[in-house]
């Protein structure tokens, strides 16, 4: 084998991303580096082999047929290469368990739990990594993820671990502690907006539908952000019940209505196939099923309950 003949492993990584996205900028947000280095490194590559592997038609970029079947034979060798290296890695990486998960839902919901795991299963090193960027099984060093999405994980073990929803909430002494008390009271209070959570279906649910988006105002990019600025009395957020469940309960929000928005997106727990086969996967993956049930019903009592007694809900046994 003549090595010589192979790409720089720099340019095969960012071919790898953008191949798989088809979107040179979601591969720059992967990789850590900018369009234009990816840009570079792919027609390089290019150059380097004589063929044209993304068609360019403006910003927007898509394989050609050579680019696909090449894709595909490069990540296989990336396979390759992942699994050889985890099987030398294989003592010291069984006493470790990573999981990768997004940055709020770890902050606010496996954060405040994890403990019980963890004192359960000492022997194992437990890694969360916090991330909004998809995993990648085949390139990164995870064993499991909780992701916010459609489900279609194509080639991994997936399962609908969470239905999400979504509702208004604000901080009890909001607004003087006048809260609204219809939906329609909306209209005279500042509704705190995210890129992640749209405020129009759920005004669609609650009988609001010639209200349009709310286009004024700070725009968080990062869901927690946006339940703290609930929290500080800013305004009334748009929130996931599993994001406020918590502050509910400890009575810092307050849940406005007893209407719930549709979210196109739900939690699941997903890893490649073989992986359920590891004794620290199948435990971790038993272990955050029971919290989502015991989630689901302190929910309904925190609710239920009240600003006042919230608290003491978030603390009874099932």
């Amino acid at each position: 084998m003549d090595l010589r003949q192979l790409p720089g492993l720099n340019a095969i990584k960012a071919f790898e991303a953008a191949s798989r996205h088809e979107s040179f900028s979601r591969a720059a947000d992967e990789l850590f580096v900018t369009h234009g280095a990816v840009s570079h490194q792919i027609r390089a590559l290019e150059a380097e082999l004589g063929v044209t592997l993304f068609a360019r038609d403006g910003k927007r970029v898509r394989l050609t047929e050579v680019g696909r079947r090449y894709a595909g034979q490069v990540r296989s060798a990336l396979t390759a290469l992942a699994d050889a290296t985890r099987e030398i890695r294989a003592g010291e990486r069984e006493r470790r368990l990573v999981v990768s998960m997004l940055s709020s839902f770890a902050a606010r919901w496996v954060t405040p739990r994890i403990g019980s795991f963890i004192e359960a299963h000492p022997q194992w090193d437990l890694e969360l990594l916090s991330t909004n960027s998809l995993a990648d099984f085949a390139r990164d060093d995870i064993d499991a993820a909780i992701r916010f999405g459609f489900g279609k994980y194509p080639g991994l073990h997936a399962e609908l671990l969470l239905e999400e929803i979504f509702f208004p909430a604000c901080a009890p002494n909001f607004n003087g502690g006048n809260l609204p008390k219809v939906p329609s009271d909306l209209a005279k209070v500042p509704l705190l907006r995210s890129d992640d959570e749209l405020w129009r279906p759920w005004f669609d649910a609650a009988g609001l539908t010639d209200w349009p988006e709310p286009k004024r105002g700070v725009l968080y990019q990062d869901s927690s952000n946006l339940l703290q600025a609930a929290i500080d009395g800013q305004g009334v957020a748009l929130t996931r019940r599993s994001l406020a469940m918590h502050e509910i309960a400890a009575g810092r929000l307050v849940r406005l209505f007893d209407v719930d928005g549709p979210s196109p997106w739900q939690y699941y727990f997903i890893c490649p196939p073989q992986m359920m086969q590891a004794e620290r996967v199948q435990a971790f993956r038993d272990w955050v099923f029971e919290e989502v049930g015991r989630f689901k019903l302190l929910f309904e009592r925190a609710c239920a309950a009240g600003p006042q007694n919230g608290a003491d809900a978030l603390h009874v046994a099932p």
